[in-house]
């Protein structure tokens, strides 16, 4: 009776390895990265380390709150996909109470760190972020509407946001440019994988674009919002924020995501969502170290 609720399952033992699989390492990574670019371009010289690292810790332990919150209430539709049926959940490796303990142990961690040790302005966005992500998308939003993503990739791209105010305690208008970026390059990174693991997504009654709509209305969108990208993209470099460095770097980063675009419209290339997919996490790794980067090379000048 207690393992068929979740309390406990006496067959196995999760390990470390599992617990970090809730956490999605790879996406908290990268979010994390974004955070650290916007911390380090709030400010003209170094940002003090000590709160700045804090600032990582705690908003890394919130996002890989809110990615085992995620594991928690995707666990019976993970165990109709390939991509996520090897869960820890949906293997039985970790129950949903424990899953559920081990995010609310991050959450309180991350939230008094930042709140404590950082500032509250940092603490309210994260918890907003993690609340955005975990409850509003992945709760309601995911089974509700083929906009999913675009409504709920906000939550997704707050880090850089967190990360600015973490050192300056202020929401400033460039902080709000890389957010936009982030947000306006959600839709089409998600809707590629969707296309790719269309058959999934309708298997497991989740109202992804190519699902609810067809696949060449979502190559169309996907089409639409690149071309949104590519005008955000272009923003820092008008507000002054990055200069030709990071002009350069991203006009070439947006010419490969129009190629990637071309062929995905010739239909007998199957690979070419997965790659778009791919390629669209390198884009964003490339574009926030480019202006990482730009920075760098404009404080050293001044």
């Amino acid at each position: 009776m207690q393992e068929s609720i979740g309390l406990i399952n006496p067959s196995t033992k999760a390990n470390w390895k599992d617990y970090l699989a809730l956490c999605k390492p790879k996406v908290v990574l990268l979010m994390l990265i974004t955070a650290l670019v916007g911390a380090f371009v709030a400010t003209p010289g170094w940002p003090d380390l000590l709160q700045l690292n804090l600032a990582l810790l705690g908003i890394g332990a919130c996002a890989a709150s809110g990615a085992a919150i995620n594991h928690i209430i995707d666990h019976r539709l993970d165990a109709k996909m390939a991509r996520t049926k090897n869960r820890p959940i949906v293997k039985g490796l970790v129950t949903p109470l424990q899953a559920l303990f081990f995010a609310c142990v991050l959450a309180i961690l991350g939230l008094s760190l930042l709140w404590y040790r950082v500032n509250p302005t940092t603490a309210w966005l994260t918890l907003f972020s993690l609340i955005g992500y975990a409850v509003i998308y992945t709760w309601f939003l995911k089974r509700a509407t083929p906009q999913n993503i675009t409504i709920g990739g906000l939550a997704g791209a707050m880090p850089p946001l967190l990360g600015w105010t973490a050192v300056t305690g202020q929401i400033e208008p460039n902080a709000l440019l890389l957010v936009l970026i982030i947000f306006v390059w959600t839709p089409p990174h998600f809707w590629a994988l969707a296309l790719h693991r269309k058959d999934e997504y309708a298997k497991a009654d989740i109202p992804m674009l190519p699902v609810t709509h067809g696949e060449q209305y979502t190559r169309i969108h996907i089409t639409l919002y690149s071309m949104l990208l590519f005008a955000s993209t272009l923003l820092p470099f008008v507000s002054g924020m990055s200069g030709l460095l990071y002009l350069s770097g991203v006009l070439v980063l947006n010419a490969r995501q129009f190629w990637l675009l071309k062929q995905l419209f010739d239909v007998t290339n199957t690979h070419a969502p997965y790659q778009l997919f791919k390629y669209s996490i390198q884009y964003l790794f490339w574009l926030f170290l480019l202006i990482l980067i730009d920075h760098t090379v404009i404080s050293s000048m001044l």
